[in-house]
């Protein structure tokens, strides 16, 4: 109510209609714009999600991780079938490597002073 009682006294009633109709005609010719950018990035892209997926997609991203992730565990598990016979190493993350050697600490920093960013 009160951004149409701002309107009506910033245009006056004499130019609302007016104001009205240009603002109909502009939301018009945006549409149509719209409309024909779209064909023509389906015509180029025809396997391209319709504009209704994009925009559930772009409202919500952890959806569309969530379905492409399922794709992914679908595809593994239909491919594990096929190679069940050929043997998989795991590796374990916490697994020191057996040539791994502890470094030893320079002899100079004892010497350096305490970082006061670390308190």
């Amino acid at each position: 109510m009160i951004i149409v009682a701002a309107v009506l006294v910033l245009f006056g009633p004499d130019k609302l209609p007016e104001v009205a109709h240009k603002l109909g005609s502009s939301w018009r010719a945006l549409k149509r714009l719209q409309e024909r950018v779209e064909a023509e990035v389906r015509d180029a892209i025809p396997d391209l999600p319709s504009t209704g997926d994009i925009a559930r997609i772009a409202r919500s991203p952890v959806n569309l991780l969530n379905s492409l992730a399922d794709r992914v565990d679908a595809k593994e598990g239909t491919e594990e079938s096929s190679t069940e016979d050929v043997p998989t190493h795991t590796i374990d993350p916490y697994e020191i490597p057996s040539d791994y050697q502890v470094p030893t600490p320079r002899p100079d920093s004892a010497a350096l002073p305490p970082d006061p960013s670390l308190n």
